[in-house]
């Protein structure tokens, strides 16, 4: 007599799907991580204020998607009508925290920016999903969190002294905790939204909504800029690469992710770009930084290799 195993099957590909989601979040991390230098070496050669970078990053992005999606425009906007205020809601917060955080490299560092940053969004997006849930996080999820935060801290202390890259600390330090606030709040936001909307769909009206926010701030800073290979290429890379792949691969990753889980997963953001800035701006790599990273290593790898049980309990 057969026996029928039909909740295998289900099973085996929600575990699938969850354990894509991760890989694609993970991904999205080191392309991130990419950023802070791209941007660095952007200003130093051009001038423009970090908030036109962030203009022509998403502009360029939301061009190349649009001419990706044009066969689906009817789609696109018959999904922006069906939920207005979710997906303009990611879009504004995408532009605006991308702003600050380009603000917090030009004044603080790219060390410092990134780290801060992507430190407080997985801390706030555990806070408020053991809020909704009214529990606390379980045990693992709780020495994630720890491990990630020490990391963060050591790396912190240890970049974060003022010099020639920090010109303005305070003001960079308040810049990219802003960042951080707005990345958590955009994630929660968008994970919503990436339950019943496809993640190219997605990033191509996020990217749209947050570059025409920018916009009018680009303007007054000024958005001209030198035609050279090294200035186009390097936009490009943040306009293709760090913003339209990557977000189209955080929004896929987010159907399957809780919020805080992908906050962690990201947190290969600030680990790369420390090993960048180390490699290419010559910034120092002193012991705690070491220490640090192998924290924050620790912490990604827990939440990756045991997505299951990292979940609230």
């Amino acid at each position: 007599m057969s026996i029928t195993r039909t909740p295998l099957p289900a099973a085996s590909a929600a575990r699938h799907a969850a354990r894509s989601g991760l890989i694609q979040i993970t991904v999205t991390g080191v392309l991130w991580g990419t950023t802070g230098v791209a941007v660095q070496l952007l200003r130093e050669g051009t001038g423009l204020s970090p908030v036109s970078i962030g203009f022509h990053r998403l502009a360029i992005a939301a061009l190349v998607l649009l001419a990706c999606t044009a066969g689906r425009l009817r789609t696109i906007v018959s999904t922006l009508r069906a939920a207005p205020v979710p997906l303009l809601l990611t879009g504004v917060g995408l532009g605006l925290y991308q702003a600050l955080y380009f603000a917090a490299v030009a004044w603080a560092g790219v060390s410092v920016a990134t780290i801060v940053s992507l430190g407080l969004a997985p801390v706030l997006a555990a806070a408020w999903e053991s809020v909704q849930a009214r529990r606390l996080p379980g045990p693992l999820r709780l020495g994630t969190l720890v491990a990630a935060v020490a990391g963060l801290v050591l790396i912190t202390g240890a970049t974060g002294q003022p010099g020639a890259a920090a010109p303005a600390p305070l003001l960079g330090l308040l810049a990219a905790a802003g960042s951080g606030l707005g990345y958590a709040v955009t994630t929660l936001i968008s994970r919503q939204v990436s339950q019943r909307t496809a993640p190219m769909t997605l990033t191509t009206i996020s990217t749209v909504v947050g570059a025409l926010t920018l916009a009018p701030f680009a303007l007054v800073a000024g958005v001209g800029l030198p035609v050279r290979l090294d200035t186009v290429a390097l936009l490009l890379h943040l306009g293709v690469v760090t913003t339209a792949v990557a977000y189209a691969l955080f929004y896929a990753g987010l159907r399957t992710t809780p919020g805080s889980v992908a906050a962690v997963l990201t947190l290969l953001e600030p680990l790369t770009a420390a090993a960048l800035a180390v490699a290419l701006l010559r910034e120092p790599l002193p012991l705690p930084v070491i220490v640090g990273g192998v924290l924050l290593l620790t912490a990604v790898a827990a939440t990756y290799l045991a997505p299951d049980r990292a979940d609230s309990r």
